[in-house]
């Protein structure tokens, strides 16, 4: 069983699908792959895609209900990737975002791919006061992380999360950002592997191919914490155990790297 925590398949509400039928051929996607849950969690940027949280949970039931009546067994959960901004902490604690599930526990945060804005540190550790701990979005895209993957490592022993895209791991983003994404993984710095799914054609949610890979590598264990294990518990809002490196692999495998 795959779960993926990061799709945009609410339609028309940002970059993602556009229309409901869309979405239902994403989740068709998604159900071919072995994707039986995914959380929609469409981006929320301050003047540019302004999502509420009453909003995105309206349309996740209208989404559900659409999906039952294609008879199609996808569930979707509600969930959002908030820009990190200065006042993310205090909307937070005014209830205005949604975490993972809408369970109080996790939020997703995507920093912009050429910084890490000098308030980050601040941003993140004032939601952690509040008992919610953050994810951090596909980190091997940016560009600081990719270069100095120890800032990442140093935010996950404090206690964040963070989550690869699965289609880095596969290659889509080019080979610069591949190896960023396995050296994440082999370091232990990655909790969560999730498709970031826009569509249903170039970027769609897709997971099991990027778990084969993870498997190859460095075992199906290690695969399944990422795709399954690990998104179960944050779905539940349960705390995810601290991450070990895996098994170094074989020197024959480590060149592909």
């Amino acid at each position: 069983m795959l779960i993926d925590l990061h799709t945009h398949i609410l339609p028309g509400v940002d970059d993602g699908a556009q229309t409901v039928e869309e979405s239902l051929a994403m989740a068709a996607i998604a159900i071919k792959d072995g994707i039986t849950m995914v959380a929609a969690t469409p981006h929320v940027i301050r003047g540019v895609f302004d999502n509420g949280k009453q909003d995105i949970l309206a349309k996740v039931d209208q989404l559900n209900q659409c999906l039952a009546s294609e008879g199609m067994s996808l569930t979707v959960m509600p969930g959002a990737e908030y820009r990190l901004e200065p006042d993310l902490p205090q909307r937070l604690a005014d209830n205005e975002l949604l975490t993972i599930n809408n369970s109080g526990c996790y939020l997703m945060v995507e920093l912009p791919a050429d910084l890490i804005p000098e308030n980050t540190e601040r941003v993140l550790y004032e939601i952690q006061l509040q008992g919610v701990t953050p994810i951090i979005a596909h980190p091997e895209r940016n560009h600081v992380f990719n270069r100095h993957p120890e800032i990442l490592q140093s935010y996950v022993e404090r206690g964040i999360l963070a989550q690869v895209t699965s289609t880095s791991i596969t290659g889509l983003f080019g080979r610069s950002i591949q190896k960023a994404a396995l050296n994440i993984l082999a370091a232990g710095a990655c909790q969560i592997i999730a498709s970031d799914g826009h569509s249903a054609s170039k970027r769609a949610p897709l997971l099991a191919q990027a778990c084969r890979e993870i498997g190859y590598r460095w075992g199906t264990q290690y695969a399944q914490t990422m795709v399954n294990v690990n998104p179960d518990r944050i779905i539940n809002g349960l705390p995810i155990p601290a991450n070990p490196p895996p098994a170094k692999q074989a020197f024959w495998k480590r060149l592909w790297i």
